[in-house]
């Protein structure tokens, strides 16, 4: 291809990224607000099923759901899920910014090997393209196994105030409305989320089961099955909580102390790397250099 082609094309990968974003983040039509107003009108108009993960209105939004693969899709919903679905970054908009940030690439990189047509820069221009690519879900991992790993530290002190809330008498849901109110952090948006359901009529367990399933943490998985068993065979839910934070405790103290045990072994690395070759440097490096003088000039 020739070299004014191949500029050609990057400057048009360019401005093609450059106006999906400005129309992705000014004219966009936000998805849960379309989905607010089918529920609204779903007993006016003919009930009809809408795919959660089909394309906004828009021909760029077709556009852009159309070059993603239906896989991808899914899984990029997957992780925002995991990630609590951060309100400025609904389903649409990370696909969009997904396919802006790899057309800008491209078309970046298109424009550099117009200049320098070479196989180290088509290997770079590949595997930066690739991690551009990725980078929505990375990125989108990253802050869901954050958001969990906040969850399971704030789970024995929410149990504990759990605890006392329905040993003074509250009930259970009142007792997390009360700990949610008071507290702040996914876990407390979690539980809000979760009564929110309950008090539009969704069953219990189905609420429950919601929260174990957007929420990958196995402590809360094990409190809720146990707080289940609890009102399916009678027992008292103070008890049960009580149980259950004395657990999460022990869990948390056996946690710091297997982090604490790990650190000696990932010290070793950068010990030998770093720190030892400097020592070295400074405690034999006159030596080294003594002999080399006393050796030359014999």
């Amino acid at each position: 291809m020739e070299p004014r082609m191949i500029l050609l094309l990057g400057a048009g990968l360019v401005g093609l990224a450059l106006l999906l974003l400005v129309y992705a983040f000014s004219t966009s039509e936000d998805a849960v607000r379309r989905r607010a107003l089918a529920n609204l009108l779903r007993d006016v108009h003919a009930a009809r099923e809408e795919d959660p993960y089909a394309a906004p209105s828009g021909p760029l939004y077709r556009m852009a759901y159309g070059l993603t693969p239906a896989g991808t899709v899914r899984l990029i919903d997957r992780l925002l899920a995991g990630a609590g679905r951060p309100a400025r970054w609904p389903l649409h908009r990370v696909i969009v910014t997904k396919l802006v940030a790899t057309s800008a690439t491209v078309g970046l990189f298109a424009l550099l090997l117009s200049g320098e047509f070479s196989t180290r820069m088509i290997v770079l221009a590949l595997l930066t393209t690739a991690f551009v690519w990725f980078l929505p879900e990375i990125f989108l991992y990253n802050t869901g196994l954050k958001r969990r790993q906040a969850v399971q530290e704030a789970l024995p002190d929410t149990l504990d105030q759990l605890t006392i809330a329905v040993e003074a008498g509250l009930g259970f849901e009142s007792a997390i409305a009360h700990v949610a109110r008071g507290s702040s952090g996914p876990l407390a948006d979690e539980f809000v989320r979760t009564l929110q359901e309950i008090q539009v009529g969704v069953p219990r367990r189905v609420a429950y089961k919601g929260l174990t399933d957007r929420v990958l943490v196995e402590d809360l998985r094990r409190f809720v099955r146990a707080i289940m068993q609890g009102e399916e065979h009678g027992i008292s839910i103070a008890k049960v909580l009580s149980t259950q934070a004395s657990e999460m405790r022990i869990k948390r103290r056996q946690r710091a102390e297997e982090k604490a045990m790990q650190i000696p072994v990932k010290v070793v690395f950068p010990l030998i790397l770093f720190i030892l070759p400097a020592l070295f440097i400074v405690v034999m490096g006159p030596g080294a250099i003594n002999i080399i003088e006393a050796f030359s000039g014999l």
